[in-house]
């Protein structure tokens, strides 16, 4: 049986990797972007991101100085029997982690003000919880800085607009310019409610850049908006050029038939994700 403190520890290992290592599509798109730009300060920034990059990773020190919030997607079988809370210990875990990588205490009483100093407040972290049969154990991470976050939108449009998705989409990113930190990964949920659009905008961005999008439609549809954004010429940092984003995901759900709810969510080009899966009774970390 797991056992709570294989369990912390894995999340303390998801937080870490999560916190000093990107995920190596993003590396690739990072490099292959540098390779499409000409403009010598769009060259200079991303350039500077790569060797942040392998400091990073040489010193084990988190890749930003903003280490975000961390919010988890738990996928949970309903026949797989824990004899802990899970919930609490992802708390237990983020203290630990908030200690030992270290991260940055970002987490405040939203009136007060006040810091916790353990990355734990009310109602953090965030843990979305998806039940499903089977003894099925995995553990998704995001780590959300504040200069992305700050830039996540809803929009309930009418649904009578066919352009109204990709204009909206287009409308955020020219008005988020550089300060979300570009090129980014932006999230798109379209559909559901207003809490469901937001969700889907996250869980959009758990999703590999070399990963299509399984929905025809969709993966249209994406094709068509990271085109375009990427020539608003916003560029690496916001000072110009041929990335503005490294890509643009896409989730939707059914509607009701007088709403379009959509939700945009950015991260920056430090796009921070870790996975963590129960293999043969043990988890085993990923950085997908």
């Amino acid at each position: 049986m797991l056992s709570e403190t294989e369990f912390r520890g894995t999340v303390v290992e998801m937080l870490r990797r999560a916190a000093t290592t990107l995920p190596e599509d993003v590396v690739e798109a990072l490099k292959k972007s540098k390779r499409r730009e000409h403009e010598r300060v769009a060259i200079l920034q991303f350039e500077c991101m790569l060797d942040n990059l392998k400091l990073a990773k040489k010193l084990g020190a988190p890749i930003c100085q903003d280490t975000g919030i961390p919010i988890f997607f738990v996928k949970l079988g309903t026949g797989l029997k824990l004899d802990f809370d899970p919930i609490a210990a992802l708390e237990r875990a983020v203290k630990e982690a908030t200690l030992s990588i270290p991260l940055r205490a970002n987490i405040v009483d939203p009136l007060s003000r006040i810091n916790t100093g353990t990355n734990v407040g009310e109602g953090l972290p965030t843990a979305h919880l998806e039940l499903e049969r089977g003894k099925r154990l995995q553990i998704d991470l995001l780590l959300k800085g504040a200069g992305a976050e700050n830039w996540s939108r809803l929009y309930m449009l009418r649904p009578s607009d066919g352009e109204a998705i990709e204009r909206s989409v287009l409308l955020t990113v020219g008005e988020a310019g550089g300060q979300p930190c570009p090129p980014t990964i932006i999230g798109v949920g379209v559909g559901g409610a207003a809490e469901i659009a937001c969700l889907l905008a996250k869980k959009a961005l758990l999703r590999p850049l070399d990963e299509p999008n399984k929905d025809r439609g969709l993966a249209e549809l994406e094709l068509r908006l990271t085109k375009a954004a990427n020539k608003l010429g916003v560029g690496p940092m916001g000072l110009g050029g041929k990335t503005t984003v490294l890509g643009i995901h896409v989730e939707k759900a059914a509607c009701h038939t007088a709403s379009l709810p959509v939700a945009i969510d950015f991260q920056c080009w430090a796009a921070r994700r870790a996975s963590a899966k129960l293999v043969g009774g043990r988890m085993r970390v990923e950085v997908p």
